[in-house]
């Protein structure tokens, strides 16, 4: 195929190649825009990690975090233990004191 059977088709396969890599540089902001959405780091060009960036004042960040999750765990969980606890008493007192009242009802009517 020499030059000039392609030059009717040359518009065409210039606007394929904008398109190819259009579609290119539309994949690459949207691969990253994936990673920051779901908290993967970012490299730069040469693979060094930008974002996020880990120094001693992010560790010591992550620690105190950890740290106040733990406490807000185990807080929850004592909270939880309470609820069972008054759920308890609220369901088994009002049971217990409605056959306590029909059997004092029931008492009464026998001496009536």
């Amino acid at each position: 195929m020499e030059f000039a059977e392609l030059l009717p088709y040359l518009g065409w396969i210039i606007a394929g190649a904008f398109l190819l890599g259009g579609g290119g540089i539309l994949a690459s902001v949207h691969t990253t825009r994936l990673k920051i959405k779901n908290g993967y780091p970012l490299e730069g060009m040469w693979g060094q990690s930008l974002k996020p960036s880990s120094d001693a004042q992010t560790a010591e960040r992550v620690s105190l975090l950890t740290q106040e999750n733990a406490q807000l765990r185990a807080e929850l969980g004592s909270l939880k233990d309470r609820l069972n606890n008054v759920e308890r008493i609220v369901t088994d007192s009002g049971f217990q004191l409605t056959h306590e009242i029909e059997r004092l009802r029931e008492g009464t009517e026998k001496v009536q």
